[in-house]
């Protein structure tokens, strides 16, 4: 039974939520980092929120751990790299709290036009000042949306019902998106020109990082009204004080700092600033829903092998998970099979599937592919980690599909090229979850991975496979199955053969000193 820990405090029902799944669950709140590194290898899963730091050392003594799941959206107390490495998928729960966060930056934007916490202060302290706070209206307005994911949609989308006028810089919006949620999508510099509030909605990122600092501010309208929400660090904050005391920038509203928790920072103190702590995912609603989806998806991934919201894996929803199955173990031998044929510098990959294999979502049988493959040249290969580690050697990986079968209903072909030429490997399952070798090195040839391989490339001359057999007879090494195949009459053939132990190298050199012999390999199989 998969085994769970949950390091910060969550609502009750996401430990109902676990045990309903058959996950066994400890709750252990407030744990020093030295009190977690000693007990997290117990665990298969680690729920969180933002207390408990997964540094390199943590992941280090997990030697169990598969899944980090975060309840909420950030995830800056988890090293991701770190975690890839050792094949744990890192999770959170993007959509949990995006209609609280989004509610706060709509609330912040009001607060700061109509200047209602000094309004509040200064009515509270009986002096009455009416004439002193002149607000704006948020009627006719321009709403500057930086980053217009799913949070900032959600805010685009409450600000056209107060009739502002919305326009949107992202990288990553596409027309027609912008079109269907109702935003004029604009470049950076045109939003900083023409916006009368910019709100932010982006991550914190290498690019996003000091994305308005003074540059920036100066391109902005004079009187400009500025909300974030979303990441401290996206504002540089000492320009931010110097254009609102310049007069440049009538205001801000910031729920997030640069450096949290914020107990005193320049800005504070100031009336033309609105600050919350960090409140945007606060409400009674968004932290029982991130609860209860950080518990549903660690349970659906130890359990049933499903992945969502993962930020360092392709997703699989628990629909896919028992239908990609079979595919996995297949393309994970097909990877196997082929990243022990190759012989030289890894080059490019490229994966083919065809009819069924091709309707499938082949994103998480393609990582599984290179971990087979990248696997036997190096060591700490996993799903997880195996797309980056080719992205990082500069491995070129394709994908194509072509639906309409051909003469297997389903086919999945692996094309591996290296600086001395390619190898390729094709696969098929019988019976709908049953694994087949159908083809090596464009020879046809029918197989069944096994645990120990003899893969020998010969000529096809009368009298071999005797004196194969012969060989491995002569070392005691008993034969399981023996498959052939050949691409025409005394031309290229391959001999693949099953047997019960491994082959030892010097009985690998006898096989490969035999007459006809042009390559001899053992391939192993977990």
């Amino acid at each position: 039974m998969p085994k769970v820990l949950i390091s910060d405090s969550l609502s009750p029902r996401a430990v109902e939520i676990f045990k309903e799944r058959g996950v066994e669950v400890d709750v252990k709140v407030g744990l020093k980092p030295d009190e977690l590194k000693a007990i997290i290898g117990e665990y298969d899963g680690l729920a969180i929120r933002s207390n408990t730091k997964v540094t390199k050392d943590i992941l280090a003594a997990a030697t169990n751990l598969k899944v980090v799941g975060r309840a909420g959206i950030g995830v800056d107390n988890v090293d991701i790299p770190a975690a890839t490495a050792r094949g744990v998928v890192v999770m959170n729960t993007p959509f949990g709290n995006s209609i609280t966060t989004a509610e706060h930056a709509i609330a912040m934007m009001f607060a700061l036009a109509r200047e209602i916490p000094a309004a509040n202060a200064s009515t509270h302290a009986g002096k009455w000042e009416k004439n002193r706070f002149m607000g704006v209206e948020l009627f006719g307005k321009v709403l500057g949306v930086i980053g217009c994911g799913n949070i900032g949609g959600i805010v685009a989308d409450r600000a056209i019902g107060l009739k502002m006028k919305v326009i949107a810089f992202d990288p990553f919006l596409s027309p027609e998106r912008a079109t269907e949620i109702g935003v004029e999508k604009v470049e950076l510099e045109e939003l900083l020109k023409r916006a009368d509030f910019i709100t932010l909605h982006t991550p914190l990122t290498e690019a996003t990082k000091g994305v308005l600092d003074a540059k920036a501010l100066a391109k902005t309208k004079k009187g400009v009204r500025i909300i974030n929400c979303a990441r401290g660090g996206l504002i540089v904050e000492e320009a931010l004080q110097a254009a609102i005391e310049a007069g440049h920038v009538a205001g801000a509203a910031l729920d997030v700092f640069a450096e949290e928790p914020a107990k005193a920072h320049p800005l504070f103190g100031n009336e033309k600033v609105v600050a919350t702590p960090h409140l945007g995912a606060s409400t009674t609603e968004a932290q029982e829903n991130v609860a209860l989806q950080v518990a549903e998806q660690l349970a659906d991934y130890l359990v049933n092998g499903a992945v969502v919201n993962a930020l360092n894996m392709p997703s699989v929803t628990a629909e896919e998970a028992p239908r990609l199955r079979p595919y996995m173990k297949l393309a994970e031998q097909l990877g196997g099979f082929v990243g022990q044929l190759i012989d030289g510098s890894l080059k490019g990959v490229a994966i083919e599937y065809e009819g069924q294999a091709a309707t499938l979502n082949t994103k998480p049988l393609t990582a599984i592919v290179l971990k087979g493959l990248l696997g036997p040249l190096m060591e700490s290969v996993n799903m997880v980690n195996a797309p980056v580690i080719a992205k990082e050697r500069d491995i070129k990986v394709a994908e194509t599909k072509r639906t309409n079968d051909g003469d297997y209903q389903t086919l999945v072909r692996i094309i591996v090229t290296t600086d001395k030429g390619t190898n390729s490997v094709t696969g098929t399952l019988f019976g709908g979850d049953k694994p087949r070798l159908v083809e090596i090195d464009e020879v046809p040839i029918e197989a069944e991975v096994t645990p120990f391989m003899l893969f020998v490339r010969n000529e096809d001359k009368p009298g071999f496979i005797g004196k194969l057999g012969t060989t491995l007879g002569n070392a005691s090494v008993n034969i399981a199955t023996f498959h052939l195949g050949r691409t025409a009459p005394g031309a290229n053939a391959i001999c693949l053969v099953s047997v019960d132990q491994k082959v030892d190298d010097a009985l690998l050199a006898t096989i490969r000193a035999l007459p006809s012999v042009v390559r001899a390999t053992e391939l192993t199989f977990a």
